[in-house]
């Protein structure tokens, strides 16, 4: 492996389409935006809401915005479906913002990933819902990976 892969490899398994949905997930979750992007080729193409971005640096720019905006971020991903080298993913993920006004963002993502492991597009579609703090779901430790034996979005009915 170098820095320009990152196994699992397509085509996908089962198995190996769900690592890489928790290694994204957890890297998210570690808010890191240089060492995200690594995990994307160098020319990726993302539409991410209404917004369209290509390259590690706008990457890395995207995610610094965003995660100045979405305070104390946790997020669960879960497979939807993959085949050959892309995968469906669902999340959801819980926020506050500079208020202390709390919301749940849902969404779906579509990958595409070259031979080497790396996105090479991302696109995401999200709403987000205003909770109050005592419907918040997602307890674990800020910046730190979602703990293995956590519930997952099908068991928390989400």
């Amino acid at each position: 492996m170098t820095d320009e892969s990152r196994p699992p490899f397509p085509p996908f398994t089962a198995e190996t389409a769900t690592q890489k949905v928790r290694a994204a997930e957890n890297g998210w979750n570690l808010q890191v935006p240089e060492k995200i992007a690594m995990a994307y080729s160098a020319d990726s193409v993302w539409r991410n809401r209404a917004e369209f971005l290509q390259g590690r640096d706008e990457i890395t720019a995207f995610l610094q915005r965003k995660w100045a905006h979405e305070l104390e971020y946790r997020l669960i991903k879960e497979l939807w479906a993959f085949h050959e080298n892309r995968i469906a993913v669902r999340f959801a993920y819980e926020w506050h913002d500079k208020n202390g006004q709390w919301f749940r963002s849902y969404g779906n993502e579509n990958w595409e990933f070259n031979a080497q492991g790396l996105m090479q597009k991302r696109m995401a579609s999200i709403n987000d819902l205003a909770i109050s703090e005592n419907e918040r779901l997602f307890h674990w430790e800020f910046k730190t990976v979602r703990p293995d034996d956590y519930a997952s979005l099908s068991e928390l009915k989400l």
